[in-house]
């Protein structure tokens, strides 16, 4: 048995724990249980690692913050072990896909509705449907518009899944459950691109003639349907769901903030904080979810993102980084307990966190480097992790 997973975890150093797990050890099936797996997210966190941090160093009916919420890994962990959670995010597609995955549902009624709308797409939409919205007229005055409004959907979907994707669309909000649909709807646009399979996570141009597939070593076909999708992850997305619902702890308060890290006020103290913040250059949030954010309407503020992409891994960007995350300190640790404990798990590799921590008025803990297999795709490699854990004061 693994040292973590035993009952006793508190008597063990943290620095005993196994961290770098292996795909053997680790298997992708447990990394994506229950709702962990909901949606493809890049740069989110194991569930196992924040399970062993919050055993560590939280008690059941204790407060955890995670100023970068992301998937709501930290949340979902939270919960199941009776520990209260506030998430922040700029992200509204990590805020929305956070509390999905954490809310109470009335199984029976989710069950009906999505497998309901489901049906509807089902019969106003078929090949021979193809293109003639005239044929449906609630169809064509709900979507219409918002076809010629939007050049990425033009671009990026073939005439038949982009039809199926706006069908559904139109219907949502029929329902009751729309966030959970919105989650479907959005990850069959992912599926439903034109775009190669091995390019998935970053599409540089829409593709429309058969191509050479890196993932599955074959010639593969450009996506002309989204109604596959569609069906294959209602019954994904619903199984999930009624899986965590059989963990989920009811009276433990979750709460997912829209917000800026750096400014957003709270209520209240908490225990401490258990987040991956964003790296240097290395992900842009919003952009990686942009065909959800171009479907559902979503809010972009990307331009307050810290550390994105775009700004790529120059001295000035390495500075920038530096100060906005001094300013997310700055704004959080008044909320913070003086006993509380402050755990951030990082790729340092610039070496910016004692810069970080001493203009933060921290003290560094502990810092533990974690070896990371990048097991799928074909970013498959090594890189370390640095999980690095603080205190208040000198």
């Amino acid at each position: 048995m693994n040292s973590w997973a035993r009952s006793d975890l508190r008597e063990l150093d943290i620095e005993q724990i196994n961290l770098s797990w292996t795909e053997r050890e680790l298997p992708q099936r447990l990394r994506t249980k229950h709702v962990h797996g909901l949606h493809p997210y890049l740069g989110k966190f194991i569930p196992q690692l924040a399970e062993i941090f919050l055993r560590y160093y939280f008690k059941p009916g204790q407060r955890v913050l995670d100023p970068f919420v992301g998937s709501g890994t930290t949340l979902v962990e939270a919960n199941i072990l009776g520990i209260h959670s506030v998430g922040i995010d700029i992200s509204e597609f990590n805020c929305f896909l956070s509390r999905v995955k954490t809310a109470k549902y009335d199984l029976m009624l989710l069950r009906k509705e999505i497998f309901n709308i489901l049906e509807r797409v089902k019969q106003t939409v078929s090949p021979q449907f193809s293109l003639q919205l005239q044929l449906i007229p609630s169809i064509q005055e709900k979507t219409a518009e918002y076809i010629a409004a939007n050049e990425y959907l033009e671009r990026w979907y073939a005439p038949q899944a982009r039809l199926e994707l706006l069908t559904y669309r139109s219907l949502i909000p029929e329902y009751e459950y729309q966030d959970v649909l919105k989650v479907i709807l959005s990850r069959a646009a992912r599926s439903a691109r034109q775009v190669p399979h091995y390019e998935l996570d970053w599409p540089k141009e829409p593709v429309r003639e058969p191509y050479y597939c890196h993932k599955h070593k074959r010639i593969c076909y450009p996506v002309t349907e989204a109604l596959k999708f569609l069906e294959r992850y209602s019954y994904d997305v619903y199984r999930r769901i009624r899986a965590f619902q059989t963990i989920r702890k009811e009276e433990v308060e979750v709460r997912v903030i829209h917000g800026d890290a750096r400014t957003v006020p709270l209520e209240g103290q908490f225990d401490g904080i258990l987040t991956s913040p964003p790296y240097v250059g290395l992900i842009d949030y919003h952009e990686q979810h942009r065909y959800a954010y171009e479907l559902l309407g979503l809010k972009d503020l990307s331009h307050l993102e810290i550390g994105p992409l775009s700004e790529g891994q120059s001295e000035r960007a390495k500075a920038s980084y530096v100060q906005d995350m001094v300013e997310v300190f700055r704004n959080l640790l008044p909320y913070i307990r003086e006993s509380g404990v402050i755990i951030f798990i990082v790729n340092d590799k610039f070496g910016l966190y004692d810069e970080i921590i001493s203009t933060a008025g921290l003290r560094l803990e502990k810092r533990i480097t974690r070896q990371v297999n990048r097991r799928t795709g074909r970013r498959s490699s090594e890189f370390g992790e640095d999980i690095l854990i603080m205190r208040k004061g000198d």
